[in-house]
This record gives C-alpha cells, sequence and structure tokens, in this order.
C-alpha cells in the first residue's frame, strides 16, 4: 500500500497487532497512546490515514474526531468502537468517521476497510468514466479531482461523504434502499444501515439549503433515498 498511518490507542496489545498487520501490508505505521499524542502526530507527519479509538482518557476519540475535522475535513478516520454500541457508532460516524469497525475484531477486516477507504481517498473508485464531472445548479462535483464546491466555494467533505454524494448525482431518480447504498458506496454486503443514515444527515447540511426540508437528497418512505437535481439533472 504504501500509505502512512496514525493508530491511537490506549491498549498497547491492539496498538500493536494493527501496526504488525499494516507493515506486513506495506504500510508505515506509527503509534499514539491518547488523544494528545494523536493530534501532535497529525499535525507534525500528517498521516493518510488514521485508526482511531473511540473510548481513551483525556481527550477521547470522539474529540479528536471532531478536530481532525474542523482542521483536515479530506483525511480518512476509522474509528474503533466497542461491540454492541451501537449509540457509540452513531457518535463517531456524527463527528466525521468515515468507518468504523468494532472490537473485538478481526486484524485482516480493518486492513480491508483501511485499503478500501484509502482507494476511494485516492480516487480509485469505480463508476461511469464518462461522468468525472457532476453539475447541478450551483454545486459541482469533480470526481477526477476529488473536489466539491457549492456557489464556487470548496465543500469539506469526508471521503464517505463524497463517495456518497457522487454516486447518487451519478444516478438521478433512482430511489436506493440503505443495504444498496451500504453495497454500491461503502462495499458492505451487510452492515449497520444506521451508517448511511448518518451520512445522509450529514452531507444534507452540507448541499441543502433548508436540511430538515430537503429538495435534492429526499427520503423515499419504505425504501430509502432519491437525488432529485435542482436543474433536472446533473451534466458533464
Amino acid at each position: 500500500m504504501g500509505h502512512r498511518v496514525l493508530v491511537v490507542d490506549d491498549d498497547p496489545t491492539v496498538s500493536d497487532v494493527v501496526r504488525r498487520y499494516l507493515e506486513q501490508d506495506g504500510c508505515e505505521v506509527r503509534l499514539a497512546a491518547d488523544g494528545a499524542d494523536g493530534l501532535a502526530a497529525i499535525a507534525t507527519h500528517r498521516p493518510d490515514l488514521v485508526v482511531l479509538d473511540l473510548m481513551m482518557p483525556g481527550i477521547d476519540g470522539l474529540e479528536v474526531c471532531r478536530r481532525i475535522r474542523r482542521q483536515l475535513p479530506d483525511l480518512p478516520v476509522i474509528m474503533l468502537t466497542a461491540l454492541g454500541e451501537e449509540a457509540d457508532r452513531v457518535l463517531g460516524l456524527e463527528v466525521g468517521a468515515d468507518d468504523y469497525v468494532t472490537k473485538p475484531f478481526s486484524p485482516r477486516e480493518l486492513v480491508l476497510r483501511i485499503r478500501s477507504v484509502l482507494r476511494r481517498a485516492s480516487g480509485h473508485t469505480t463508476g461511469p468514466a464518462d461522468l468525472t464531472r457532476l453539475v447541478d445548479a450551483e454545486l459541482t462535483v469533480d470526481t477526477a479531482r476529488r473536489v466539491a464546491e457549492r456557489d464556487g466555494a470548496p465543500l469539506a467533505l469526508t471521503v464517505r461523504e463524497f463517495d456518497l454524494l457522487a454516486f447518487l448525482m451519478r444516478h438521478p431518480g433512482r430511489a436506493w434502499s440503505r443495504a444498496d447504498l451500504l453495497d454500491k458506496v461503502w462495499g458492505w454486503q451487510f452492515g449497520d444501515q444506521s451508517t448511511v443514515t448518518v451520512h445522509v444527515r450529514r452531507l444534507r447540511e452540507k448541499i441543502e439549503y433548508e436540511p430538515a426540508e430537503p429538495r435534492r437528497i429526499r427520503t423515499i418512505w419504505g425504501v430509502g433515498y432519491r437525488y432529485d437535481p435542482l436543474d433536472g439533472g446533473p451534466q458533464r
């Protein structure tokens, strides 16, 4: 892979296992034992991706993720959460995590998740090759450069938010279930569908004039979501 990955976790056993698996996969890995050290390492070394434990003493994972998003909105973050704590997973997604893995986890699964997020962050995604620049009224998405703009101003989108927006804009007028979107955007055959719900809510806050009454990303009750362009359809 050749990427720089920062692992922020106060459990040295977990950190060491993750480090060994990532190094075997070709990553350069740095470890941080708490949130403060993690933020310092991000500022100094600027990793390509952060693996971030949710529960840590001092500055916890949620606050670290909030600070990352304020300064580096496009830095991929994968959150490590406790098994069965759905509320914690949703909170992690709400503050901007791109993905999450529940403890105890398979190190191989984590490596695959990291590969997936880094591949998308690098622009190596699948999709219609001719739809690299999508325009809907004042909203523009350049999938080749991975840049989204509204009225000419860049939008601070996470990796998954960008992928979700680009996917929906490529398929205007079609209703997608949450399970469909997990498969098409996240590449998950199974997973927590609240992941999609949270990302849609965050995306609406960034692209809709009235997020509580969205005109672009519509909720289709009993089905899922549909993208309705304001100008009749995204153009190249």
